[in-house]
């Protein structure tokens, strides 16, 4: 429902396809500002092999990643950012690693790949974290100007509905077991695309 509220041309992609489509878009549009706007059940799930692989490839688009550790869209079941212990619908006992395994953390994986330019986590429970998540989006955008390559922009965000919390508890529960485990920061911020001596 984002073409609702953002004043730009939209595609609704299927879900997890959105990198995928987005190549489409910026290859045959080179000169178009292309970006996905991804929950982490669509970028972390099903859509792992896309956002992967846009990623090595240096794919030139910016991915905006709301991470807010469930599914928020379709009633709040386990997620692949959904932290140990916490209760979901298709966790009602707590996600044990055990037997889920342990959480994602996606801008820690793409940065390790050669054609991520930035991947930076940035929250949104603060007015200074609100700040840092504006210039880590314009810094993406930036990067795509410049022809950098791929960028990420994790936020991490609430879901009181589907955690069953108050908006001022689910700020909160952001604070104090989310950004533990996914710390704040820039985890690769480089050109992608070094020019060569002489060009």
């Amino acid at each position: 429902m984002a073409y609702d509220y953002f004043n730009c041309d939209m595609i609704e992609a299927a879900h997890g396809r959105a990198p995928a489509v987005a190549t489409g878009v910026k290859r045959t549009n080179p000169d178009k500002y292309v970006f996905t706007y991804q929950g982490d059940g669509d970028l972390a799930a099903i859509g792992t092999a896309e956002t992967v692989h846009a990623a090595t490839r240096g794919e030139n688009i910016v991915v905006i990643f709301v991470n807010n550790t469930t599914y928020g869209m379709t009633g709040g079941q386990m997620a692949p950012t959904t932290l140990p212990g916490q209760v979901t619908q298709t966790t009602p006992y707590g996600r044990d690693p055990k037997l889920m395994g342990y959480p994602v953390r996606v801008c820690e994986m793409l940065a390790t790949l050669a054609g991520t330019a930035l991947a930076q986590r940035v929250a949104v429970n603060s007015v200074p974290h609100i700040r840092e998540a504006k210039k880590a989006i314009r810094k993406a955008f930036e990067n795509q100007r410049d022809k950098k390559g791929f960028s990420i922009v994790e936020i991490l965000s609430t879901c009181p509905t589907n955690w069953g919390l108050s908006p001022i508890d689910a700020l909160k529960r952001l604070e104090d077991e989310m950004i533990p485990y996914y710390p704040l920061g820039v985890f690769k911020d480089e050109n992608a695309f070094p020019e060569k001596e002489g060009e």
